[in-house]
């Protein structure tokens, strides 16, 4: 434990000082909603993620014994985006994130996702998938507009920047089009349900993305809403009957082996949270992510 307290450490991810962008690991902001299709206020999750994760800067991880906030790590700041434009601001995120090795996003809605996925795949060509969420995401569009939230992977795979058959859903539980369901099930896509992952447990549901994903360069996408509302109730588009955090965390904790590139967690939306928790969580979900690739 240092000699500073938490609540004094700098409003950045983990308190890290450091902020350029050839750290070996590199945090940055999304704060970005205009995608959302029900309650907006994800722009403002990356700072409430930022401040929620200096909690978590106590020690050693207890399975993996490392510190991610001792890593070469960076908090680079928010990324510059286009007020009111969906198409200029992925194009303006895209770029950004290109310049940088490894890139851990703190969003914003799920539709920047598809920028990250851009810049990824330019430099090393489809990559598999890890998706926590309660959605499949794979609508054609949001509402008319190509770009929304719920549309991010449909365009992810049109666009041949993920394998659909190295590319899992976990926690998936909303209403959805049988049409929906199916154009992703087609594609070779594995879905695991929230009510799979309760019946199965968390070491069989790791085994199973272990398996689909293999040894190749993949990603993970965290959409907060994995988890049930009563363990983030701070989302735009929460759903009954989610994962509980220490299942998230088993899983995330269970995933050695996966040769992971990258990561996001978004739609963390404050103005709905308690106490904290969802910030807490997705700051969580992050420094798993980091003691896992360390």
């Amino acid at each position: 434990m240092g000699s500073t307290p938490t609540y004094a450490l700098p409003p950045t991810f983990l308190g890290v000082t450091r902020a350029d962008k050839g750290a070996a690991y590199c945090v940055a902001g999304a704060p970005f909603d205009i995608g959302t299709t029900f309650r907006s206020g994800a722009r403002f999750g990356p700072q409430a993620i930022r401040l929620a994760s200096r909690m978590l800067v106590d020690g050693d991880h207890p399975t993996r014994w490392v510190d991610p906030a001792r890593l070469e790590l960076a908090d680079i700041g928010n990324f510059s985006l286009a007020l009111g434009d969906i198409p200029v601001s992925l194009a303006m995120l895209e770029a950004q994130a290109a310049e940088i090795a490894h890139l851990v996003t703190l969003g914003g809605d799920h539709s920047i996702t598809l920028a990250l996925l851009r810049a990824l795949a330019r430099a090393r060509g489809p990559v598999g998938l890890v998706h926590f969420d309660a959605h499949v995401d794979t609508w054609p569009d949001s509402f008319g507009a190509r770009y929304g939230h719920a549309s991010v992977f449909y365009n992810a795979i049109e666009e041949g920047l993920v394998d659909p058959r190295r590319m899992v859903q976990v926690g998936i539980r909303s209403p959805v089009p049988k049409p929906v369901h199916d154009w992703v099930s087609g594609k070779g896509v594995t879905i695991l349900s929230a009510q799979a992952v309760h019946q199965a447990g968390t070491a069989s549901t790791a085994a199973a993305i272990r398996a689909v994903i293999g040894d190749a360069p993949a990603y993970l996408s965290f959409d907060i809403d994995a988890l049930d509302p009563a363990f983030a109730p701070g989302t735009g588009t929460p759903e009954i009957g989610g994962l509980a955090t220490w299942q998230a965390q088993a899983i995330l904790r269970a995933l050695h082996g996966i040769r992971f590139r990258g990561m996001d967690v978004v739609e963390v939306a404050p103005p709905y949270d308690v106490a904290e928790i969802t910030a807490l969580a997705a700051a969580t979900m992050a420094w798993e992510y980091l003691s896992l690739v360390a």
